[in-house]
């Protein structure tokens, strides 16, 4: 099974969506054996076929061959009508569903099937378009009360930060205004984080935040001094002095991805900060 496996799954909480049709997915940040930490969504309906094929996986252990040997968690069928209410019901059972997942056997916790399906997919990434006529509604686990999300997250501590400028979001981001308080959900390299602030959450952009506490604190990834070759898929002008214009198609070498979605590259014996936005892998 190699090194790879989820430490922790934490239920954030769920949304409500129109597209295609009215239907909920529960919201789960997810954290790696690197201490990443991704935010997956899934309906109700898909986290019990994987719990079916679980059960199948390991019989003895879902208790269909002797009962008293069961050690995994029971999930009820889906509804025929699940409205918002039964979703919002199902928290405290996911809640305690996944947090007994990560405590059985490794045979079972760390089993490809489980790994697969909390691992990212193209539609978590997926933001909401401007062309969309009603857009997700989200719903947080409360911070405090019986769902206490500093209860159900274990050892994931989600990052305090303070908006150092107003920003006015899309449809998609959330706006901010100077001097509010961010829970850090997940932080992408690209440059745009997703935070939660009391019942709104949303993609933010980095440069407009600083941490709460320890703010000289260094939390990008080390330098990667042997390079990782990329190729400009847009041109970009320099608008200050430590950054670099480049043309389309220009092959550069990446040493250092900052969190805040400027990246140190190596081009002509230049290192200079630019957009990572501008690059793709080569």
């Amino acid at each position: 099974m190699g090194d790879h496996f989820i430490r922790h799954i934490a239920l954030l909480g769920f949304e409500k969506r129109f597209v295609p049709s009215q239907h909920y997915v529960y919201m789960f940040l997810v954290k790696w054996q690197d201490l990443s930490e991704k935010v997956v969504y899934r309906r109700f309906t898909e986290i019990y076929e994987f719990h079916k094929i679980l059960k199948e996986m390991f019989p003895i252990e879902a208790g269909d061959i002797n009962p008293e040997n069961r050690i995994i968690p029971h999930l009820p069928a889906p509804r025929w009508y699940d409205g918002q209410r039964v979703a919002e019901s199902r928290q405290g059972t996911l809640t305690e569903y996944c947090s007994t997942l990560m405590s059985l056997p490794v045979k079972i916790s760390r089993c490809p099937h489980l790994l697969n399906f909390f691992k990212v997919r193209p539609d978590d990434l997926k933001l909401p378009t401007d062309s969309q006529v009603k857009k997700p509604e989200t719903y947080l686990m409360p911070k405090d009360g019986k769902n206490n999300a500093a209860d159900i997250t274990g050892p994931i501590i989600l990052q305090t930060y303070r908006a150092i400028a107003d920003y006015k979001g899309s449809s998609s981001q959330m706006a901010l205004a100077t001097g509010d308080v961010v829970d850090v959900v997940e932080k992408n390299e690209s440059g745009w984080w997703f935070c939660q602030m009391k019942t709104k959450r949303g993609w933010v952009p980095a440069s407009y935040l600083e941490p709460l506490d320890s703010p000289d604190e260094a939390e990008d990834p080390e330098p990667n001094y042997a390079g990782e070759p990329y190729i400009t898929i847009k041109a970009y002008t320099a608008v200050l002095e430590d950054e670099i214009s480049l043309e389309e198609g220009e092959a550069i070498e990446v040493i250092h991805k900052l969190l805040d979605g400027w990246w140190v590259i190596r081009f002509y014996q230049a290192q200079n900060p630019e957009l990572r936005s501008f690059w793709k892998k080569a």
